[in-house]
C-alpha cells in the first residue's frame, strides 16, 4: 500500500496527487502567502496523532491548501473548517474532499477568508483545536490572533518555521527567548512537539520546519479580555525593543521616565537592572497591572 492510499476512509494525496491538482487549477505556490504543500501521508497522520483531537472536536485549519492535512483530519474528527485566502484553493477543496473521502465530506467546511481578520462569527461552527501548516510569513501573528479571538480554542498543533517553533517554545534566560515566547505563553503552555523534513513538501522549502503545541491554560492564572492582553503586550514589546538595555532604561518611554519605570518594576518585584529576556508571562503581566 503506498501512502497515498488510504489506513482510514480518507485517500491522502502523495506528490503526484498534490502535482496534478495543482496543475489541474493552475496553482502556483507563491511565496507571498508563504505557500509549500505537504505531500507526505504519514506527515500529515503524524501531525493529527500528535494534535491529540478526536470525535469531539471542531478543528479550525488555517491554509489547508489542496487539502494534505484536511483529509487526515476528517478521518478522524467531526468537522473541520478549513479557513483558505486563496479563492482558487478554497473553491477546489470541497471537491477534493468528495472525491477522496465521499463518506466524509460532509464533515467540512471552507471559509474564504484572511486568517489574519477572521472573528467568531465568520465561522460556522466554534472550533476547540487549531490544527495547521501555518503560512511561515505570518504564523505567528496568525497564532496569537486566533487565540485572542476564539476562546473556544482549548489547544493548537501548528507546523511552523523551525526557527519561529524554537522561539515559541523558548524560555525565560535563553537567547532566543523574546516577545513570540512570552505572547504565546500569555494564553497557555507551549513547547516543541517535533520536527519536519524538508523532503515532505512542495516546492522543497529553504527552511526546516517544526511543530509547536499551545494548550491554553485550563484556568487562566489573570484576565485575557482585550484591555489587559493589549497592555500587557505593550509593555513586552518596549521591553525588548531595546534587548540589551536594562529594564529601568528600556521601558522608561512606555512608563514616561526612568525613574517611573523603575518604581514600577520595584513594586512589581522586578530587579530594574534586569533585562527582559528574564521575566516570565507571569512578570510582564504584574508589570502592566502596578
Amino acid at each position: 500500500m503506498s501512502d497515498s492510499q488510504p489506513r482510514g476512509q480518507a485517500a491522502l494525496l502523495g506528490p503526484a496527487e498534490v502535482r496534478a491538482l495543482a496543475a489541474e487549477f493552475d496553482v502556483r505556490p507563491t511565496k507571498q502567502l508563504g505557500q509549500n504543500f505537504v505531500h507526505d501521508a504519514n506527515t500529515v497522520r503524524r501531525i493529527v496523532t500528535t494534535a491529540g483531537v478526536g470525535r469531539d472536536d471542531v478543528v479550525l485549519e488555517v491554509g489547508p491548501g489542496l487539502g494534505s492535512l484536511t483529509l487526515a483530519l476528517l478521518d478522524v474528527v467531526d468537522r473541520v473548517v478549513a479557513v483558505e485566502i486563496d479563492p482558487k484553493l478554497a473553491a477546489r477543496l470541497p471537491a477534493t474532499a468528495r472525491e477522496r473521502a465521499p463518506q466524509l465530506a460532509d464533515r467540512l467546511s471552507v471559509v474564504g477568508a484572511d486568517a489574519m481578520k477572521v472573528l467568531p462569527d465568520d465561522l460556522p461552527a466554534e472550533p476547540t483545536a487549531l490544527v495547521a501548516n501555518l503560512p511561515y510569513n505570518v504564523a505567528v501573528p496568525v497564532l496569537l490572533h486566533l487565540f485572542a479571538e476564539f476562546e473556544s480554542l482549548r489547544t493548537a498543533l501548528v507546523m511552523v518555521q523551525s526557527e519561529v517553533a524554537d522561539r515559541l517554545a523558548a524560555v525565560p534566560g535563553s537567547k532566543i527567548y523574546g516577545v513570540p515566547s512570552v505572547k504565546a505563553n500569555f494564553f497557555g503552555e507551549v513547547r516543541r512537539a517535533g520536527a519536519v523534513g524538508r523532503q515532505v513538501f512542495w516546492p522543497v522549502p529553504q527552511v526546516e520546519s517544526g511543530l509547536v503545541r499551545v494548550d491554553r491554560y485550563e484556568q487562566a492564572p489573570w484576565p485575557i479580555d482585550t484591555e489587559h492582553r493589549k497592555r500587557v503586550f505593550a509593555v513586552v514589546d518596549a521591553a525588548f525593543a531595546q534587548r540589551r538595555k536594562t529594564l529601568r532604561a528600556a521601558l522608561a518611554t512606555w512608563a514616561g521616565s526612568p525613574v517611573e519605570a523603575e518604581r514600577r518594576l520595584v513594586a512589581a518585584g522586578i530587579d530594574p537592572t534586569a533585562r527582559g529576556e528574564v521575566l516570565d508571562a507571569a512578570a510582564f503581566v504584574r508589570l502592566a497591572n502596578v
